[in-house]
């Protein structure tokens, strides 16, 4: 997965706090789920919970994982939410000299079905505030779990048929790994020690998609790390994890989201074969045959999503800016509504 954009120097503390609430606030309008739009365009999510008097609170930025925040509160009207950085200090030659940690504070303001946020961070040298507002909509309630039995199909649509013609960069300003030939799409992000990092790019469908079944085979090397988004939004993970225990990081899962019920991966090198529903908001996974997310709901969009609305259709989209993997027999059955 892409790590958090707040550039090479910072990362996530992932500390869980909780604020206690008056009984008057249990009507708390700032309780569910938020699909944020963070600065810089970035999709992003917030999940504001309340139990037993207590609020808690758990952020996606960007890229990355969903992580507790350090803390979540009321002051008056307003709803602020902690996060937690820890900043090193290098030298010209890449020794870390110093480390320190500092607080950014988002702070939200809820009208109707829409917060209004700002987020303010001490500046990674210490001189100076960063300000900026965005925004964020309630995401609707979930459906109640689709009968798959009676959910029905149109033609099914090989996504390789063509080769590369129907699929585009994310961003055409990255390089290019992907080749195709003999029926097999190639990520080959090539690195060359000693000289700056290239960053390679995302590779996704012209085509845009809402419901349906996505069957796809996948092989990893040593050390793959990809993924497959579902409508651009909700990424199932490839990973070279066999021999592991299930994790929300690990193969077929809903990336830092949905935990594989049991591990099904095969051995590096051999190939897998990955099969996905996704019918109203709500997600199976089959790899190598055994069932290994069983009909369960997607809270919201996972780290590197296009955007974080839920409602609109989106393209398949193939993780390319990490390791080399192969992909095959990629073929989307549509759901008729």
């Amino acid at each position: 997965m892409k790590s958090i954009g707040w550039g090479l120097l910072v990362s996530i503390v992932a500390m869980v706090a909780v604020a206690p609430v008056g009984a008057q606030d249990v009507a708390n309008p700032y309780v569910g789920r938020w699909a944020l739009t963070i600065p810089g365009g970035g999709a992003g999510w917030l999940g504001v919970t309340q139990e037993e008097g207590y609020l808690d609170a758990s952020i996606l930025w960007g890229g990355g994982s969903v992580v507790p925040v350090a803390s979540v509160y009321l002051d008056g009207d307003s709803l602020v939410v902690t996060r937690s950085h820890s900043v090193e200090r290098k030298e010209e030659s890449g020794n870390v000299v110093k480390r320190h940690t500092f607080t950014e504070t988002i702070t939200a303001n809820v009208s109707g079905d829409t917060l209004n946020l700002v987020t303010s961070r001490p500046r990674n040298d210490g001189l100076g505030v960063s300000r900026n507002a965005f925004a964020g909509r309630r995401i609707p309630d979930l459906p109640p779990a689709p009968d798959l039995s009676k959910v029905k199909y149109g033609a099914p649509q090989d996504l390789l048929a063509s080769g590369l013609y129907g699929w585009k960069l994310i961003n055409e300003n990255r390089a290019n790994g992907w080749t195709f030939g003999a029926g097999v799409l190639m990520n080959s992000p090539a690195q060359e020690k000693g000289k700056p990092h290239i960053s390679y790019g995302n590779l996704r469908t012209i085509a845009e998609f809402e419901d349906f079944n996505l069957k796809l085979g996948v092989n990893v090397v040593k050390g793959s790390n990809s993924g497959v988004y579902l409508r651009g939004i909700y990424e199932v993970q490839v990973l070279e994890s066999y021999g592991k225990e299930p994790d929300t990081h690990h193969m077929g899962a809903m990336y830092s989201r949905i935990r594989p019920l049991i591990a099904a991966e095969r051995r590096r090198g051999e190939w897998q074969t990955l099969d996905i529903t996704l019918v109203d908001r709500h997600v199976t996974v089959i790899l190598n045959d055994t069932m290994i997310i069983d009909n369960q709901p997607l809270l919201g969009c996972t780290g590197g999503a296009l955007w974080s609305d839920e409602s609109r259709p989106g393209p398949i989209y193939l993780q390319g800016d990490h390791s080399s993997v192969r992909f095959r027999d990629i073929v989307l059955t549509p759901v008729l509504k």
